[in-house]
C-alpha cells in the first residue's frame, strides 16, 4: 500500500511530464485507498450530464451514463456537494443509510448495474454549476473512516494540481482533455469530432473513446467516417498524421 505523499508525487510527476491528470489520478489513488472502479467525474448541476474518465475503459458505457443522469439531482453525493464550495471527502453512507440507497431507483438502474455497493467521493473542484470528483467505487466492503481520512488529506492538493493542470492546458481544455484544437477547426470538424480524433491520435481504440466519452463504439464509428470526410483522408493513420501536423506546424508564442 502507498503512501499519501507516495500517491501525490506519482500524480504530479505524471502530470508535469505531459500526462492526463485525471489518468493518472485514477490509476494512483486506488494505491492509496483499494478500489474497484475508480473515476474522475465531472457533473454539470445546469444539464444534469456527467461526464467519466475511467481506470477501467468500458466500464461505465453510454447505458449506464444514461441511467446515471436519469437520476442525476437524486443521486445523494451530487446533492451534498453540489454548489458547496467547502465540500469534503464523503461516503454514500455518510449521506444515506445504506439500506435506504439500496431501495432507491438509482442503485437499481446504475450501480446494481455496474456491481457497486458503496461509494466515495473527493470533491476537488466545485464551482457555480460544477462539481469535479473523484469517485471511489467498491462492492460488498465499504470504505472505512481512516480510508476517508487519507484522501481528504489529499484532497485540497489533488485540487490545487487539477486547476495548475487545467490552467497549461488553456481556457478552453475540458477536465483531463487535450484543449481545442482550432487547426482541425478550419477542416469543418463538430467539437464531438475534435475530441474522438484528438483521443485517436492519443493511441485510444474505438471502445476507449466511448467510454471516455460516453458514447457507443458505433458512434464513435460515425464521428471518424465524417472526419475522413472532412480531412479528405481514407485511413485512421492518415487521420492522426493530419492532427499532429496541424498542431506541430502551429506558432508558438513566448
Amino acid at each position: 500500500m502507498w503512501a499519501p505523499i507516495d500517491v501525490l508525487g506519482s500524480i504530479i510527476e505524471g502530470t508535469a511530464s505531459g500526462g492526463c491528470f485525471a489518468r493518472h489520478g485514477v490509476a494512483s489513488l486506488p494505491r492509496l485507498v483499494p478500489s474497484e472502479l475508480t473515476t474522475l467525474s465531472i457533473c454539470d448541476l445546469d444539464t444534469g450530464h456527467r461526464s467519466v474518465v475511467s481506470d477501467l475503459p468500458g466500464a461505465i458505457g453510454a447505458r449506464e451514463i444514461a441511467a446515471f443522469d436519469r437520476h442525476f439531482h437524486q443521486h445523494p453525493l451530487v446533492r451534498a456537494h453540489g454548489r458547496n464550495p467547502r465540500a469534503m471527502t464523503s461516503r454514500l453512507s455518510d449521506v444515506l443509510p445504506t439500506p435506504t440507497f439500496r431501495g432507491l431507483a438509482l442503485y437499481e438502474d446504475y450501480y446494481r448495474a455496474i456491481r457497486i455497493d458503496h461509494v466515495m467521493a473527493v470533491p476537488i473542484h466545485v464551482r457555480k454549476n460544477v462539481i469535479v470528483s473523484f469517485v471511489l467505487n467498491r462492492s460488498r466492503r465499504d470504505f472505512s473512516d481512516c480510508e476517508r481520512a487519507c484522501l481528504e488529506a489529499l484532497r485540497p492538493h489533488l485540487g490545487s494540481l487539477y486547476r495548475l493542470s487545467r490552467a497549461a492546458e488553456g481556457p478552453q481544455a475540458a477536465w483531463g482533455v487535450p484543449p481545442a484544437d482550432p487547426a482541425t477547426g478550419e477542416a469543418g470538424l463538430t467539437e464531438r469530432e475534435c475530441e474522438v480524433l484528438r483521443w485517436l491520435s492519443g493511441g485510444k481504440t474505438d471502445r476507449d473513446i466511448a467510454a471516455i466519452l460516453g458514447i457507443s463504439p458505433r458512434t464513435v464509428h460515425k464521428h471518424l467516417q465524417r472526419i475522413y470526410e472532412k480531412l479528405g483522408v481514407e485511413t485512421r493513420t492518415a487521420a492522426c498524421a493530419r492532427y499532429f501536423f496541424s498542431t506541430t506546424t502551429r506558432p508558438s508564442f513566448t
